[in-house]
């Protein structure tokens, strides 16, 4: 039996299946930056907080959720941050202070670092597997060949995943939300007050924000990949779509 076609057939699947997670991922480690949430507290239309933070008091203490989802500190690192009294809710003597997040916000923040480092774990190791392979097929046409087609698709289905989610959440934004977090978050765990400290650093705007630019980022992505292997097909005398 010949290797070769079930070789190509792996590849082929394996970028397919590689391109959409190593695209949604790169986009959703472009939004979790200090840029984007500069973005999001300086838009004239961004909702302010009826709790008391001006937007000063965002751009100071919400860059710290950010850096914990992302650095090997453990749940101290956000769990040691104090407001001074006037900032918390309901507020307190100026002299006073309180915990930043309350311990069911920390144990919320748990579960999602761990889900950051398991998605761009992931990714990483995707990431790697790609190149390897890129590297082992760089003196095999065909593998090229399969390679740029298995890019296509995945850029191709990345598309169509982001055009699905995108129609699923404008049209019913508190489904989508909802299902995404009993996905991942257990029962009972992720919903909060207004006045929480992480409700009023990130509010649902922020979020509908978010998605927005990961789907534009991914689609941007997916699109330039597209461009240049299918026109490269072409100026080889292929067409690499199918």
């Amino acid at each position: 039996m010949n290797p070769k076609p079930l070789i190509l057939a792996g590849l082929r699947l394996f970028f397919t299946l590689a391109a959409p997670l190593l695209l949604v991922t790169g986009a959703v480690r472009l939004v979790m930056s200090y840029e984007f949430l500069r973005f999001e507290y300086l838009r004239a239309d961004f909702p302010a907080d009826s709790y008391g933070f001006s937007v000063q008091d965002r751009l100071m203490h919400a860059p710290y959720g950010i850096d914990y989802l992302l650095n090997g500190e453990g749940i101290d690192f956000l769990g040691a941050l104090r407001l001074p009294g006037e900032k918390c809710w309901p507020p307190l003597p100026a002299a006073d202070d309180c915990p930043m997040y309350q311990a069911r916000a920390l144990a919320h923040l748990v579960d999602a670092k761990r889900i950051v480092k398991t998605v761009f774990s992931l990714a990483f190791l995707l990431g790697l597997t790609a190149g390897g392979l890129a590297c082992l097929a760089y003196r095999s046409p065909e593998r090229r060949l399969a390679i740029r087609k298995g890019l296509i698709h995945g850029s191709f289905l990345t598309l169509v995943a982001v055009a699905v989610i995108a129609v699923l959440a404008l049209t019913a934004w508190d489904f989508f939300f909802d299902r995404f977090h009993e996905l991942f978050f257990a029962a009972g765990t992720w919903r909060f007050a207004f006045s929480d400290t992480l409700i009023r650093l990130f509010p649902e705007r922020f979020w509908v924000d978010a998605a927005i630019a990961i789907g534009l980022l991914s689609s941007a992505a997916a699109i330039i990949i597209i461009f240049i292997f299918y026109h490269r097909g072409r100026r080889g005398g292929r067409v690499i779509i199918i």
